[in-house]
């Protein structure tokens, strides 16, 4: 969502660490089984992006507290709460001073699958979707970058970059009819 929303990332800080060696297996059929902990389970990470803004990264497996889809953006007028960036669904909120309010949503809502309905419908109408192999490509630079980052305790160059897609637009239907 970061590189969607600020372009491409050019360099990353990054810090990590684990709260125990070892976790247990909380559900399924391995539940209760232990294993070995063999990478960071909380990271901080710091991205520069190309048209010179920042973006802070918080992830974490270490905290009891649920918080899934959590973004806000913080601007010089007004802070902006994004909804899951994983379902597609949610209120937008913004605070300008400290009064939240939610904002209207346009469109109709899609929900997981949008990805794939909106790369169909590029693909059967010859214009580009939003999920490119160049994209792909640059968020997998930037996440092998943090780890270089844990690991070598210094800023690490993502080298790749992509170029940004528009947004979908508002009137983009996903209940519309694409076969014929």
């Amino acid at each position: 969502m970061l590189t969607q929303l600020l372009g491409p990332i050019t360099r990353v800080a990054a810090r990590g660490s684990s709260a125990s060696p070892t976790r247990v297996v909380g559900a399924g059929p391995r539940a209760g089984e232990s294993f070995d902990v063999t990478v960071p389970t909380y990271v901080a990470a710091l991205y520069d992006f190309a048209g010179g803004r920042i973006a802070s990264l918080t992830l974490s497996f270490d905290s009891p507290l649920v918080r899934l889809g959590v973004v806000e953006v913080a601007g010089t007028e007004a802070t902006l709460v994004a909804p899951d960036p994983n379902s597609f669904l949610g209120d937008v909120r913004i605070a300008r001073g400290r009064r939240w309010e939610t904002l209207p949503v346009t469109g109709v809502e899609g929900g997981r699958g949008i990805g794939v309905l909106d790369m169909g419908r590029a693909l059967r109408t010859g214009t580009q979707h939003r999920a490119t192999g160049r994209l792909g490509l640059h968020v997998l630079d930037a996440m092998f970058a943090t780890a270089t980052s844990i690991e070598e305790d210094r800023f690490v160059a993502v080298d790749s970059a992509f170029e940004q897609i528009p947004p979908t637009p508002s009137d983009f239907d996903p209940t519309a009819r694409t076969l014929r």
